[in-house]
């Protein structure tokens, strides 16, 4: 291959190329990769075949239900998923440098370590780095792991990804959680002095949606209790409106503990009186392994660290 040939064709990949394709390898599917991109299957597709075409090899097997990567395609997504997210940074660090701004952080933190162990590391931190420039992106688990593989957040706090999308992350635990089952005080099931379990089926649940980190979890639960949702399903990750449905109706809010704590604290919420120690799980910080962390990534995650192991000391729930 002639040296001209091989520039036209590096000057064919694009970013949106390389983006499209680690989604879709990751994920082992074009339609979910569309979904988590905001894009068309079509148009996924369509990327993926430019991509090929202009390295020209296959990236994934042909031929097969779902995506497999060749083992060309396995070597170019390590190249890309590093490259990528230099790139990334490189260009907001020249942006920020150019109009004189200090280079921004982004920290990707589900509901749960917003709601309670964020703001106090973050307060603690500010006393010691009080011009350090931070952005916070809260959503689905699933959407911020894609989001720090792509490099546009820096760092994820929340529950451990599964397997299979750990590829290319570390994670450091923290502390655990389970879920609780929360609704308004005065509720029905709060006077019921021989509690069944089975009876919060009778009622409308809000329930977190698929593809968050705890749908598998609170969908074992159910079916390990016999829960058949008979009184409908609210699927949502918006707390500001799970907390106000909740105050106007009978419905069951089935969340991470953290989310509600200080409602239950202060009887905003109550928590019915139901055993969830069986949905316990790990809560932690998530980075890349291909980059160090940023002096902000660091200064931030011990920060956190130290908030949990001290409300860990005092007896503090985390």
């Amino acid at each position: 291959m002639s040296q001209s040939r091989s520039l036209q064709l590096d000057g064919r990949v694009k970013l949106r190329h390389l983006s499209c394709f680690i989604e879709v390898a990751r994920l082992k599917s074009a339609v979910k990769a569309a979904s988590v991109l905001g894009l068309s299957q079509p148009a996924v597709s369509k990327t993926i075949h430019e991509l090929e075409d202009a390295l020209g090899a296959a990236l994934f097997e042909p031929k097969r239900r779902s995506m497999v990567l060749t083992p060309i395609g396995d070597i170019f997504l390590r190249y890309a998923t590093s490259s990528l997210v230099a790139l990334k940074q490189g260009i907001r660090t020249v942006a920020q440098g150019a109009g004189g701004e200090q280079a921004a952080f982004t920290l990707g933190a589900l509901p749960t370590v917003s709601a309670r162990i964020l703001p106090a590391a973050l307060a603690k931190l500010s006393r010691h780095l009080p011009n350090l420039r931070l952005r916070i992106v809260t959503g689905s688990n699933d959407v911020l792991i894609s989001q720090l593989r792509l490099g546009d957040i820096d760092l994820v706090v929340g529950r451990m990804a599964s397997p299979e999308a750990m590829r290319g992350l570390a994670f450091e635990y923290l502390y655990s959680e389970r879920i609780a089952l929360a609704v308004r005080p005065g509720h029905p099931l709060l006077a019921d002095e021989q509690f069944d379990i089975a009876n919060v089926g009778h009622y409308q649940l809000l329930v977190p949606p698929p593809g968050s980190v705890i749908h598998p979890i609170v969908e074992r639960y159910f079916i390990a209790r016999t829960i058949n949702p008979s009184g409908g399903v609210i699927e949502t990750v918006s707390d500001a409106f799970a907390r106000n449905y909740l105050l106007g109706t009978d419905a069951i809010w089935v969340i991470s503990e953290g989310v509600v704590a200080e409602d239950a604290a202060s009887g905003t919420l109550a928590v019915l009186p139901v055993d969830t120690d069986d949905t316990n799980g790990p809560v932690g910080l998530t980075i890349r392994t291909d980059t160090e962390p940023s002096f902000p990534a660091q200064s931030v995650m011990a920060a956190l660290r130290d908030v949990v192991a001290e409300r860990a000391r005092i007896g503090l729930p985390r």
